[in-house]
């Protein structure tokens, strides 16, 4: 599914959005007594939503969980996602299942066949059971680098979300770009925190990454 920009917005009034993904997705919503969005993108979606687009009240939940990789989405999808009858579902995962074989921990890593066989189980699901549109947004990076080792492995599994957006209809947030195209453009500025972990202004990037997708700007 690819949104016509001059259409806008194509989320509509009363709508819910579930955000599923790693730690990247939490930023700590638990913690965030007002509204339990945590303090990253999904926030800045929220609030930039809310600015845009005063006259459309989007509900957004985050469901985050720091750690995951598609096994754990997995596990949780049904409590987590399904149990919520959602309008929209916005998928981000993947920098776990990648990292952990670049940081010892290959046992832990989540290979490439699996990482489709698990991701694709979670959107058929979501389809024969609801009639949630989907939100598939690429991976971030891992490390501010995308021509190092970790970044050009995760191409494959980039390569496996566009397929599925394809296959599944579904929107495709195109992060990986939003990340090349501003570390290309702005030199030594830092983006994240320690190569993964995004500091405001890189989750400002996904946000508007995000909210260019869905037709909120343009």
């Amino acid at each position: 599914m690819n949104p016509d920009p001059s259409r806008g917005l194509i989320l509509q009034h009363g709508e819910t959005v579930v955000f599923m993904g790693d730690s990247i997705t939490d930023a700590g919503w638990r913690g965030d007594s007002a509204r339990s969005l945590g303090g990253g993108y999904v926030a800045q979606i929220a609030d930039l939503l809310a600015v845009l687009h005063p006259e459309r009240s989007v509900r957004i939940v985050n469901h985050g969980n720091s750690g995951d990789r598609a096994i754990e989405l997995d596990k949780r999808w049904d409590e987590d996602v399904i149990a919520l009858y959602p309008d929209w579902i916005s998928v981000s995962i993947g920098i776990n299942d990648v990292w952990r074989r670049f940081a010892g921990l290959v046992e832990h890593a989540v290979a490439i066949e699996d990482y489709r066989r698990l991701y694709r189980g979670l959107l058929e699901r979501t389809r024969a059971r609801t009639k949630a549109k989907l939100i598939l947004m690429e991976t971030s990076v891992i490390g501010e680098d995308l021509e190092n080792d970790t970044n050009r492995y995760l191409e494959m599994y980039n390569q496996a979300i566009h397929e599925f957006a394809e296959e599944f209809d579904a929107i495709i947030v195109p992060i990986r770009n939003a990340f090349r195209t501003a570390i290309a453009g702005r030199p030594g500025f830092a983006w994240t925190g320690d190569g993964v972990h995004p500091l405001p202004p890189g989750h400002m990037l996904m946000a508007v990454a995000w909210l260019r997708a869905v037709g909120a700007l343009a």
